[in-house]
């Protein structure tokens, strides 16, 4: 397309559109990209420019865009139906996804849930852990402990569990309040990161040991807290944090929105150290990137407390419109097919290697205070000072800056204030993730200069 044409997209966008998690004055004042198509791990903007899809758009994509696999699947299932309601009857990629879900997921959680974001999932977790203990005669079970500076949607009761005071402080009024502990931050943490593990755990422990009685469930971000700032947890926190809410009579609820389906180089999170959450929510990469599609799982115990005669009032009066939707639910099957004929999670763990030896040049960068990867989910923790840790006035925009210069050389990515994330696509060829790491690290060098 024209650079005039160019032009009059943007002022449509000027006019009409609201970007999410965007400055619109900032946006509108510089050149944003307006995507027009992609192909593989590229997209291609109104101009013909080519990035590299370097945060999966938004954590999503699995396989490269326009695959042509998943979308057979949807064209497929589009000459049969696009949508019927699930409130009362069932349809048959929702029935079939359901079985392929409590499969692939930790055995505990037997019952599926779906929705369309991330965020919903959880809200459900949260409304079918609440109602859980008073349809069992245990209302006095109504508080949830989280963590600090964790991150699980933007609707009101995925942001009252959330704790990032810069998106979240300011619906204050609109949240309720829960009990919030520290998630383990060891680069942050004045001590080891055992030490920090240690500390963390005590915390939690003298909280469940003073409260448990009221408090129904603990939801947590499984091995890395996500926009966070990409923050991994020390070996065995997760474990603990299980017995411990096993022992205190507490559900566990596992966000595996970002982490789930392989992001991290297990196909959940959780089975790095074979945690069994109660309930499990999903979202991300589970139709490869091409439909909201999300779930939340839940256990037959749970799901049996709901499950009575009429007159009990027990129902969970909860759902969507567009509650497993064919469309979506069909490309989800697909995108798990192409899991297990392509072995992806072997290709993850490949590129797992490449990104690691590419990202080592990072960590000598004079303002990369800590480079943070599982898997393919990785973050570059910017400082003002090594040796201090100390950080960037957050006015500054140090992440905004680098991820600009990113974009000027063909790689889009989004920063997480002063921590660069990095999220390719998980299918990414060796070769492509090699350019694209390169690209950060020039980003990086010449933007911090």
């Amino acid at each position: 397309m024209t650079a005039r044409r160019y032009q009059e997209l943007l002022e449509k966008n000027r006019r009409y559109l609201w970007n999410p998690f965007t400055q619109m004055k900032t946006y509108l004042e510089e050149e944003p990209v307006i995507v027009e198509r992609a192909e593989g791990v590229k997209l291609i903007d109104v101009r013909g420019r080519e990035y590299y899809d370097g945060n999966s758009s938004v954590w999503l994509n699995v396989h490269g865009h326009n695959q042509p696999r998943l979308n057979e699947a949807i064209r497929n299932q589009l000459e049969k139906v696009a949508h019927s309601a699930l409130l009362g009857m069932g349809n048959i990629p929702a029935i079939l996804l359901a079985e392929r879900l409590v499969r692939l997921t930790p055995k505990r959680v037997q019952k599926v849930f779906y929705s369309d974001s991330g965020a919903t999932a959880v809200e459900i977790g949260i409304k079918m852990a609440y109602q859980y203990w008073k349809n069992i005669g245990c209302p006095e079970k109504q508080a949830f402990i989280s963590m600090r500076n964790a991150y699980h949607g933007d609707t009101v009761g995925a942001v009252s569990v959330g704790g990032m005071d810069l998106f979240h402080s300011v619906f204050d009024r609109l949240l309720f309040d829960t009990i919030k502990v520290s998630y383990p931050y060891p680069y942050r943490y004045p001590g080891t990161a055992e030490e920090c593990k240690q500390a963390c755990l005590d915390e939690l422990k003298a909280v469940l040991a003073a409260q448990a009685d009221k408090i129904a469930g603990l939801i947590v971000e499984p091995m890395v807290q996500g926009a966070g700032g990409m923050i991994m947890m020390p070996p065995g926190y997760l474990a603990e944090v299980e017995r411990l809410c096993r022992k205190y009579n507490v559900l566990l609820l596992l966000d595996e929105v970002a982490t789930g389906f392989g992001r991290t180089g297990k196909m959940f999170a959780s089975e790095f150290e074979g945690v069994q959450p109660d309930i499990m929510t999903v979202g991300k990469k589970l139709t490869g990137g091409y439909l909201p599609v999300a779930a939340t799982l839940t256990s037959d115990e749970i799901y049996d407390a709901f499950y009575a005669d009429q007159a009990e009032a027990k129902t969970f009066f909860h759902g969507h419109s567009y509650t497993g939707n064919q469309l979506g639910c069909a490309v989800a099957l697909a995108n798990l097919d192409l899991y297990e004929e392509e072995n992806l999670l072997h290709h993850i763990e490949q590129a797992s290697e490449v990104l690691k030896n590419e990202l080592e040049a990072m960590k000598s960068l004079p303002h990369v205070g800590e480079v943070r990867q599982l898997g393919l989910m990785v973050g570059i923790e910017l400082v003002k000072d090594k040796q201090t840790k100390e950080l960037y006035p957050w006015e500054m925009a140090v992440g905004a800056r680098v991820c600009r210069v990113a974009r000027e050389k063909g790689l889009i990515t989004r920063p997480l204030d002063h921590v660069i994330t990095f999220m390719p696509p998980l299918a990414t060829p060796l070769s492509d993730l090699r350019k694209m790491a390169n690209i950060l690290t020039e980003a990086i060098q010449e933007g911090m200069e």
